[in-house]
């Protein structure tokens, strides 16, 4: 909920009124329902319990699941912002559907696990620009500047989780010591 609270905070200074923090709340899990009601009572949020029933392990495959993801989908992609997990096929076709709306909404949304791919996609390298010596103990890998890294995933701390083509090594490293390198044909 922290980067929820952000966009309303920034929202309420840009409108200077106290907004209705409305949130529209899509889960396979009850209990985060639940808990959104009882931690977070100042937000008003839209979800649907019989969708989080449907989408449960148990009744994955069944018609109504699929009906539910289809309604998440599109009613994630109507928000203003969007908070979720890119490694959710949900939350990427939702955010998709949001770059067809808005011009650019990658400011739009927030992931809290990886960064945006899709399935499918070349490797998502990147390079090293800076020298870093790990921390073996916090599972660091070591950087040597021009090193290509495999990029598995941004942790949003200031760490990436990638593999060292030149080591071998997997691990986290500082974010800012690497750069995109942007393929063409």
């Amino acid at each position: 909920m922290k980067h929820v609270k952000e966009y309303f905070d920034i929202f309420d200074l840009k409108t200077s009124s106290k907004n209705k923090r409305t949130v529209y709340l899509a889960t396979d899990d009850l209990s985060v329902m639940e808990e959104a009601k009882k931690e977070y009572s100042n937000y008003y949020f839209i979800m649907d319990e019989i969708n989080a029933q449907t989408a449960s392990l148990n009744n994955r495959y069944s018609p109504e699941s699929a009906q539910g993801v289809i309604l998440d989908i599109y009613f994630l992609s109507q928000c203003n912002f969007l908070v979720c997990t890119l490694s959710s096929q949900v939350c990427r076709m939702a955010y998709e559907i949001q770059q067809t709306i808005y011009p650019d909404a990658s400011w739009r949304f927030r992931s809290l696990d990886d960064i945006y791919y899709f399935g499918g996609q070349l490797r998502n390298n990147v390079e090293a620009v800076l020298d870093h010596e790990p921390n073996h103990g916090l599972g660091e890998i070591e950087l040597k500047k021009g090193d290509l890294i495999g990029i598995a995933g941004n942790h949003w701390d200031g760490y990436s989780k990638g593999k060292n083509l030149r080591t071998q090594e997997e691990g986290l490293f500082p974010s800012y010591k690497v750069k995109k390198i942007i393929d063409s044909f």
